[in-house]
């Protein structure tokens, strides 16, 4: 079984817009195999804004 190991690197507030899951997708696609993983989520405060967040996977 593979454990891996996931840390927080940064999270970002900004504002949402419908195309920003395509930048993550990009990144997620190209920067896997350098162990970083990229998320995107909506505020639970406020729906106009998302929360972007860089990970390192070990």
């Amino acid at each position: 079984m593979n454990h891996s190991k996931i840390t927080t690197l940064s999270t970002v507030q900004l504002t949402y817009t419908e195309d920003l899951y395509k930048i993550v997708d990009s990144l997620n696609r190209t920067l896997k195999e350098d162990d970083l993983m990229f998320g995107l989520t909506l505020s639970e405060d406020n729906d106009e804004k998302a929360i972007f967040t860089i990970y390192r996977t070990q």
